[in-house]
């Protein structure tokens, strides 16, 4: 499933600098979530994670069938740590 998502989103993504590192289903409280795990060389701030998750959301409308009965789908980035103040 993560190589099919990845095939389907990368390339619709790359120009926000933005990749799939992971994709999973998970349950939690008795829900299916199918978890998009985004991924970049910098820090992906919220806006960009918001922008990526537009064009997931409209992608994943169209090819239902990798949704596999999950309720629900969470985009969100990989933690890179803190960011220092000069």
């Amino acid at each position: 499933m993560k190589d099919k998502i990845k095939v389907l989103l990368d390339d619709k993504i790359k120009e926000l600098n933005v990749f799939i590192d992971d994709a999973f289903i998970s349950t939690e409280e008795g829900k299916k979530i199918l978890n998009i795990v985004l991924d970049s060389d910098e820090i992906i701030d919220l806006n960009r994670v918001t922008e990526a998750s537009r064009i997931i959301n409209k992608i994943m409308d169209e090819h239902e069938d990798l949704l596999q009965d999950c309720v629900e789908l969470d985009v969100y980035s990989k933690e890179k740590g803190e960011i220092e103040d000069e």
